[in-house]
């Protein structure tokens, strides 16, 4: 019998962590839980005696993992997993995986509900714009982006995607185009959603170059990592052209600048919502205690990244 900490300074749902501590007990496991922390001394202190974590968006560094005595694997509810250090974790044998798909439906959901609010100027009696007969650019074609056409197709909306070595034909019987690049999405779609993950790659990829292409009110939608986007650049192109705009799952970190300048055309939750319905809470937390048991009991290890 093995110690399964559920760590979340952002808890899961009331429901979820029931159902998620019963697939863990009914294997024979114990839950130990972790909600509403402060402080990452806390978390030091609690996974100190457990074999595996499950964790949101919180971070596992090197001092979370080495504080682990008897730390086997960290799994990430979600899909993506640039909180967890993968360098810090395989130096201690320590086994990181993530729950791909679970929640993306929910994000997908959460990109159109900020697409919806700022269309037509946040409701505000101004005129705005409709999305049918607009241009959808997805910029990653996986779970989430499959889940973006689907509704952007739903509303009447052109879609194209952009995804590296991706199926043509397959994009196709979505009922997408397949863009050839990165410049082709933002020279032709007035809404583009990113769904990539943070990589050395990809951290500012998102700039100027890109950005100046956007089609006349166009709206930058970004549910995939704060630092894909150059916020730098697009403080200045929003500057230049007052037909951007802005919508994130994340607090910019030039959250000041924006607001003072662009109150009207930028928009974001007070913390991350991407994945915050019941279902994606449900969904992802039963993957990860999942994932945990077959690790534990049975060496599984299909969903690792490190």
């Amino acid at each position: 019998m093995s110690t399964i900490l559920l760590a979340t300074e952002k808890p899961f749902a009331k429901d979820a962590v029931e159902k998620i501590s019963k697939v863990i007990t009914n294997a024979g496991h114990t839950v130990q839980l972790l909600e509403n922390y402060t402080d990452k001394a806390q978390l030091c202190e609690a996974v100190k005696d457990a074999a595996a974590v499950i964790v949101r968006s919180d971070i596992v560094d090197a001092d979370v993992i080495n504080a682990g005595n008897q730390l086997k694997i960290v799994v990430r509810a979600g899909a993506g997993y640039d909180n967890l250090d993968l360098n810090a974790a395989t130096a201690k044998n320590v086994v990181c995986m993530n729950t791909p798909g679970q929640n993306a439906n929910a994000v997908a959901e959460c990109a159109f509900g900020m697409m919806l609010y700022m269309a037509p100027k946040q409701f505000s009696g101004s005129s705005g714009t409709e999305l049918r007969g607009k241009k959808l650019g997805i910029i990653g074609y996986g779970n989430i982006g499959r889940y973006m056409a689907q509704i952007g197709r739903g509303f009447g909306m052109e879609v194209f995607a952009y995804k590296r070595n991706m199926d043509r034909l397959a994009l196709q019987i979505d009922g997408v185009t397949p863009a050839s690049s990165f410049e082709d999405i933002f020279e032709h779609c007035e809404y583009v959603s990113l769904h990539i993950p943070s990589t050395a790659e990809t951290k500012g990829v998102i700039n100027m170059h890109l950005l100046k292409l956007l089609p006349k009110n166009g709206m930058l939608v970004n549910t995939a990592r704060l630092d894909v986007v150059n916020e730098t650049d697009l403080l200045q192109l929003m500057g230049e052209r007052n037909d951007i705009t802005y919508v994130s799952d994340f607090v910019p970190k030039m959250e000041a600048a924006f607001n003072e300048k662009f109150a009207k055309r930028i928009f974001y939750p007070a913390k991350k919502m991407g994945a915050q319905t019941e279902e994606a809470n449900v969904n992802a937390g039963i993957a990860a205690a999942k994932q945990i048991i077959d690790f534990l009991d049975k060496g599984i290890d299909t969903f690792r990244v490190n």
